[in-house]
């Protein structure tokens, strides 16, 4: 029998190892930044075109290469950072495998310009697809320059999985920050197709975020730092006021490397355990100092997660840094020991004679009155105090009414679903600021009230788009909001679906845009708050279930505008509510399929009285 175990050849294992290294155009920033810091640059210039899928462009003022070291460099398991196996527990430099440029040449055309400060002319080095096209001197200032041009152009299959620019750009953006937070004293630049998004000088931590996340975040910050014999903690963490609605700017640093822990953001969260609105996330910028010799970079091919000797102890750590930091700053309210008690407990003498404490009853409280609370007020001020010695008397003078909740459900039924409500008649009750409900002929029906916006909104958007009709209401003072690059960039790639939507926005350059008009049947009429919304969910929701753009932009309208949870609703506000979400096409679903309506049975809730 013929052996059948054979050696790859290297343009196949570079691509199998191209495969966990370059996952996208972000993957490749990633590796060539972290290249140009561990050559030593303080200025860093990247230029990128097609959301990286054309053109990813470095340069760096760096130490530069050799003519051999700049051809060596492309091999695999090519390093300058390790010798020897205990090499690989004193790690502080950001590359060491020596996969990256193997992997990024196996899978695209890489142009590399280097020249070391001695020498007097540099080394150009062209590889495609991992086939070295040619080598050559070149005139070239000191430091690198390397372009990877038309990635995965020899793998189509990989290539049609990346998503549009905007989305692709965004992955960039969020690879430059970690690495931009990292050294804050090395300076930035990046541009996408010739437009300038950042250039940070070099500065301080707290400047390099404040470049990074705008001026506003400056009022959020609150120091961090601790110094122990285990780990050694500074940064920022943010206000619990400033905590936002989508996750994005919480960052670890681990001896200058960028690191994702779940069980350390679990000690942060706890930390602001009550002090945080419901579904927000604070910010935090949190920068760990510890032995190399007690972590393990080694185990995930990004390098991003990293194993502690003795993670639990850091979480406590980190825990109490965080909760002394709010404490520190008046965020957590203080407690005063030396303040009056808030009750007094009364002293009964020894032997004093025990007396049953009087009950006063209200036979006329109806509790689906409005003027209610009046009315037992004033009964109480004129009913006499007196004992009650049987339970039985507490009912002995109420007269006989009628059920009133089975009242209104006979007169609900009778109307039918499209009746009107009359002023003397609650059809519909609000439960928790967050349900509607009513009944039916088969037992309760609840509905979700803001999934049933949301549905409503959907389909009048989408109509409207379809139809090109514009329902739009123009500010007579047009506001100004200032974006982060991200989101700008998301923001104008969308603006003429948002137009057609009934919100119009207008560059003002520099990040920044003008909401001109605001959708008329948006409940939201702060500019500022809708575009807030827009943008958490289109981070949320970047793969939803359409493929076409219009419905996707509609989906994304009607979650950022329709009411929130803990509004309290008016009688004909539920009403219309209620008749509108029956005349939808799918009134028990969301358009990305969640549940609008639950219907309790009869029999369910008879069988829980048995």
């Amino acid at each position: 029998m013929a052996d059948v175990i054979y050696l790859l050849p290297d343009s196949i294992a570079n691509q199998i190892a191209a495969g966990e290294v370059v996952q996208r155009p972000a993957s490749v920033v990633k590796e060539l930044l972290e290249n140009s810091i561990d050559a030593g640059a303080r200025n860093i210039n990247l230029m990128v075109k097609e959301g990286g899928k054309g053109v990813i462009q470095v340069i760096d003022d760096g130490v530069g290469m050799s003519e051999i070291d700049a051809r060596l460099c492309f091999e695999r398991h090519a390093t300058s950072k390790i010798r020897e196996a205990a090499d690989l527990f004193n790690i502080r430099t950001m590359g060491f495998r020596g996969e990256a440029l193997a992997s990024i040449a196996a899978v695209a055309e890489v142009e590399l310009r280097t020249r070391r400060a001695a020498d007097e002319v540099g080394t150009e080095v062209s590889i495609s697809a991992s086939e070295l096209v040619g080598q050559q001197p070149v005139a070239c200032p000191a430091g690198t320059q390397i372009s990877v041009k038309n990635l995965f152009f020899n793998i189509p299959a990989r290539r049609k999985f990346l998503k549009g620019d905007s989305v692709e750009l965004k992955h960039i953006i969020t690879e430059f920050q970690r690495v931009a937070l990292a050294y804050p004293e090395v300076a930035f630049s990046l541009s996408h197709n010739g437009s300038e998004l950042y250039r940070l000088p070099s500065s301080g931590l707290k400047q390099r975020i404040i470049g990074l996340f705008g001026k506003s975040i400056n009022q959020h910050l609150v120091d961090c730092s601790t110094q122990t014999s285990i780990v050694n903690i500074g940064g920022y963490i943010g206000k619990p006021e400033g905590a936002k609605k989508n996750a994005g700017e919480q960052f670890f640093f681990v001896n200058g490397r960028f690191m994702k822990n779940p069980f350390l953001h679990k000690a942060i969260m706890n930390a602001y355990k009550r002090l945080l609105a419901p579904d927000t996330f604070p910010s935090y910028f949190i920068y760990l100092n510890i032995d190399p010799q007690t972590i393990d970079v080694n185990i995930h091919p990004s390098k991003t997660e990293i194993k502690f000797e003795d993670e639990r102890m850091i979480w406590q750590i980190l825990h109490a840094a965080v909760r002394e930091s709010l404490g520190k700053f008046s965020v957590i309210p203080p407690i005063d020991f030396e303040s009056a008690p808030g009750f007094d407990i009364p002293y009964l003498p020894k032997n004093a004679p025990v007396t049953f404490p009087a009950i006063d009853v209200d036979p006329s409280f109806n509790p689906f009155d409005d003027q209610h609370d009046n009315a037992r007020n004033s009964h109480i001020a004129r009913k006499p105090r007196e004992s009650v010695t049987g339970w039985e008397q507490l009912f002995a003078d109420l007269p006989e009414e009628p059920n009133p909740i089975q009242s209104r459900i006979e007169i609900f039924e009778s109307e039918g679903m499209q009746g009107k409500t009359s002023e003397n008649v609650n059809r519909f009750y609000q439960f928790k600021g967050k349900y509607i409900i009513t009944t039916v002929k088969s037992g309760l029906m609840v509905i979700d009230q803001k999934r049933a916006h949301e549905r409503i909104l959907y389909e009048q958007y989408e109509s409207g788009m379809l139809a090109d009709v514009n329902i739009k209401q123009r500010e007579l003072f047009p506001q100004a909001i200032e974006l982060l690059p991200a989101d700008f960039e998301l923001l104008m790639s969308n603006a003429d679906e948002l137009s057609h939507l009934g919100m119009d926005i207008s560059n003002l350059n520099h990040n920044t845009i003008n909401v001109n008009t605001m959708p008329v049947s948006s409940t939201i009429t702060d500019p500022a708050k809708l575009v807030e919304n827009l943008l958490a969910i289109m981070h949320e929701n970047q793969a939803l279930p359409f493929n076409d753009a219009k419905q996707r932009i509609a989906l994304t309208m009607a979650k950022a505008s329709a009411i929130g949870y803990g509004k309290m609703l008016s009688q004909f506000e539920m009403q219309e509510i209620v008749d509108k979400l029956f005349a939808c096409r799918e009134p028990n679903l969301t358009p990305d399929g969640k549940k609008i309506i639950v219907i309790i049975e009869l029999n369910d809730i008879e069988n829980r009285f048995r």
